[in-house]
């Protein structure tokens, strides 16, 4: 039903033509103070998309976003110690 979506991190010198990566994918986020755009697009197609955005003039480089893979379910495995520092 859904595609599988990986996201990857653009870092660009210019944020006015960094606006054209659109095409490519959704763009999340974009950071005016660090230059650098958030965006999500189709696993199934990504390698050949961030081949082609590397070849863009504006486009520095290219990170792979790890946020999807990281743990976000936390389980209370080691009890809470903050009961034994009250007063």
């Amino acid at each position: 039903m859904f595609s599988e979506r990986v996201g990857y991190i653009v870092w660009v010198s210019d944020l006015k033509a960094a606006r054209s990566l659109e095409k490519y994918g959704t763009v999340h986020y974009m950071s005016r103070k660090m230059h650098y755009v958030v965006m999500y697009m189709n696993a199934d197609r990504a390698d050949e998309v961030v081949r082609n955005m590397g070849r863009l003039p504006f486009v520095k480089r290219i990170e792979r976003s790890y946020r999807n893979e990281i743990k976000t379910e936390y389980t209370q495995g080691v009890p809470d110690k903050t009961r034994f520092y009250s007063l």
